[in-house]
């Protein structure tokens, strides 16, 4: 499409000023400078180039040359060229201030949406009308990836900055929006896309030395990428909690935690029914509870438990024989079983011993 064609009046008195200048020598006044700078900023709130806008001075230049340096002196030349970068310079002055001040317009209105978008503020339709502004579509499903690493980042930042680049050389044209809150990067995508969220999660883990990113599930209208948002920050404090290392989590995979810990009341009464006699322990109820969670993660068995925890096949056993005798549960019953793991996961996610249940 061409651009729109520029009007004379962007350059203002440009042509008499340098007819002045040929004649008497002398520099722009104060007045005129700022003029310029006020032409400069009308030109970049019409939204004109700023290339566009220099070409036309130049052509101006050569138009009013002949007659407006009279006799073509050394003198008079510097003087209309010194004019000329005088001119320009103040007009691209204005110009830049226009159009800083404008991006940072932008990037206030952008952070406000954000910040309403993953809080859940406003009106849920100004929000999805908003949204359309920033290249998303509420009434469809979205999923929010949430990358945590070892420093926090905002938008400007070189990792967020190399992820987003990374993003939109393999899926430009797509709808995404990466930003970053609290942080941590953030990447809103639509929920029929899942690739774009495993290629973030690849990139931002890569980009942040080996960091974390969970992924929520996909949820319909303005109020669904909130609810996915939360879901993403729910599965990174899970994992610290249960001191889960997958380089990728997703919120889909660990339903089942949310629903042990729903009845709060019910879950500590467990972990003290079936864990509290570990207390009684010499050094406590930590190390065998440790000990209990490596054995459930190994898959119960024995060799590769103890191989993780850096003990003997027979020290291990002492152990968990120590935990049978002080609990009345069996680690390598089947019936005893569940109930035991269950206990233990609730620990974790109660963090006891350390808190009182």
């Amino acid at each position: 499409m061409a651009e729109p064609r520029i009007p004379e009046q962007m350059l203002g008195d440009y042509a008499r000023i340098l007819g002045e200048v040929a004649l008497t020598g002398r520099r722009l006044t104060r007045d005129e400078v700022e003029e310029r700078r006020t032409l400069g900023r009308a030109a970049a709130d019409a939204g004109h180039q700023l290339r566009a806008l220099v070409t036309m001075h130049l052509a101006q230049t050569r138009e009013a040359w002949p007659g407006a340096a009279a006799g073509n002196s050394p003198a008079v030349t510097d003087a209309v060229l010194a004019a000329v970068e005088q001119a320009v310079d103040a007009f691209a002055e204005g110009f830049e201030r226009a159009q800083r001040l404008t991006v940072r317009r932008e990037e206030a209105a952008r952070r406000e949406f954000i910040d309403d978008l993953l809080y859940g503020r406003s009106d849920l339709v100004r929000l999805a009308e908003r949204a359309t502004r920033f290249g998303l579509r509420l009434s469809r499903a979205h999923a929010v990836a949430v990358a945590s690493g070892p420093e926090a980042y905002t938008e400007t930042d070189a990792v967020p900055r190399s992820v987003e680049a990374a993003l939109l050389t393999r899926f430009s044209g797509r709808k995404i929006l990466l930003t970053t809150k609290d942080g941590r990067i953030v990447c809103i995508a639509p929920g029929s896309q899942p690739d774009v969220l495993r290629y973030f999660a690849k990139q931002a883990h890569a980009a942040t030395d080996g960091g974390q990113v969970a992924v929520g599930r996909p949820h319909k209208g303005p109020g669904g990428v909130v609810h996915s948002y939360d879901e993403a920050l729910e599965a990174l404090d899970l994992a610290d909690r249960m001191g889960m290392e997958d380089p990728v989590l997703y919120a889909s995979d660990l339903m089942v935690y949310p629903v042990l810990t729903r009845d709060r009341q019910a879950m500590a009464d467990l972990v003290r029914s079936e864990l509290g006699p570990l207390q009684k322990a010499r050094g406590g109820a930590e190390p065998l509870l440790n000990t209990l969670a490596v054995y459930f993660d190994a898959g119960c068995v024995a060799a590769e438990t103890a191989r993780r925890l850096a003990l003997s096949v027979r020290a291990l056993t002492y152990r968990l024989e120590r935990i049978h005798q002080l609990t009345g549960s069996d680690p390598s019953d089947p019936m005893h079983r569940y109930s035991l793991q269950t206990a233990v996961i609730g620990a974790r996610l109660l963090d006891w011993p350390a808190k009182e249940l």
